[in-house]
């Protein structure tokens, strides 16, 4: 099996199919992480990715003229990212490593990506580049497996990380910051067989995984897509929960909240 850093790193490998098969963010999710950081946030998205949660970002502050800054370790990543979102500023760098000056943006948010981190070392660095007051947003989606299927399409892609670290009661943070808020939304996104079978491929269980593996992952999602009609170009629905957490650094001389 691979280790966390190979799986962490893998995404890259499948950045086609990571921007076809992964949904998008809840604008008032994202919304609601961003509320801290007033009226005109200059805005960093850590862990980028192709860019899912760049641009929900960029349209909800569009009319503020706000600026969003894409920071992404992964060349294959920041480049399907930079093809879907012209114009967005893109760095390489992780949450542990920006290189923005001190005090240099409003909020800072990491969607799926908080628990590839290290939270000590990444809360730090986060911290520094934070204005006094600006916010750190956490954000993910959980496909919801109160539904029988979608149960079933875990046990056979096997459960991620980001799916044990919030059954293990959710994310932490550490200095500057202090106790995480949380809200929860459920939603569901219509789907074909096509984005389902790529939103599997992008997974970095799946990505690491032997041939062996991937070839079984493939033979029993085809029979589990059939079953729940998901063929040619029809649609089911694929209920989420989007899970969002989010800390203010604090003013000088004030506590964290």
């Amino acid at each position: 099996m691979a280790t966390r850093d190979e799986m962490a790193n893998s995404f890259g490998a499948e950045a086609a199919a990571y921007e076809e098969g992964r949904p998008g963010y809840p604008a008032e999710a994202v919304a609601w992480l961003l509320e801290p950081a007033g009226a005109h946030p200059r805005v960093v998205d850590i862990g980028a990715g192709t860019g899912k949660l760049t641009r929900v970002v960029a349209e909800i502050t569009a009319e503020h003229g706000t600026d969003v800054i894409a920071v992404e370790p992964d060349a294959a990543m920041l480049d399907a990212l930079r093809n879907a979102l012209q114009g967005i500023q893109t760095l390489v760098g992780t949450a542990e490593h920006l290189t923005l000056p001190d005090e240099s943006a409003d909020a800072a948010v990491l969607g799926q990506a908080w628990h590839w981190v290290d939270p000590v070392a990444a809360s730090a660095e986060i911290g520094r580049v934070l204005r006094p007051g600006g916010v750190l947003g956490l954000v993910w989606n959980i496909r919801d497996e109160s539904v029988p299927w979608v149960a079933r399409l875990t046990e056979i892609t096997k459960g991620s990380h980001a799916e044990q670290l919030l059954a293990d009661g959710g994310p932490e943070v550490a200095a500057p910051f202090g106790e995480l808020a949380s809200r929860t939304w459920h939603w569901a996104r219509p789907i074909t067989r096509a984005a389902l079978m790529a939103m599997v491929h992008s997974r970095s269980y799946v990505i690491t995984a032997t041939p062996e593996e991937r070839a079984r992952i493939d033979r029993e999602l085809e029979v589990l897509f059939d079953e729940i009609g998901a063929t040619g170009d029809a649609t089911v629905s694929l209920p989420y929960v989007t899970y969002a957490f989010r800390a203010v650094k604090p003013e000088a001389g004030g506590a964290a909240r």
